[in-house]
């Protein structure tokens, strides 16, 4: 076997898991954390027009975590700045109506 040839499980990100404990949105707002990776896939449930839900696995007070969410701001912000991560960063909900990176 030619070992100068890769293997498509080395350089597939397409069934790459983020692990960790799962914790709600809400439950780290305004607190910081460290985002190492996200992933955006289709939902199963499509709400007002969102097809997209977004898994960010995060590391805060040294344990990881994930948190499942539908927000399309944090979408468009991650998806802008993912050559630059991992960073630390805060999630700030807006107006009770949407959750911003700050």
């Amino acid at each position: 076997m030619d070992t100068s040839i890769k293997r498509f499980s080395d350089i597939s990100k397409e069934n790459e898991e983020l692990d960790g404990s799962k914790l709600r949105i809400d439950d780290i707002i305004n607190q910081e954390i460290k985002i190492l990776a996200f992933s955006v896939r289709n939902t199963k449930y499509p709400k007002d027009g969102r097809t997209n839900y977004l898994t960010i696995q995060f590391e805060m007070e040294n344990e990881k975590h994930v948190v499942f969410t539908g927000s399309e701001v944090l979408t468009r912000q991650l998806q802008s700045y993912q050559e630059q991560l991992p960073f630390f960063t805060t999630i700030k909900k807006k107006f009770n109506r949407y959750y911003t990176l700050s």
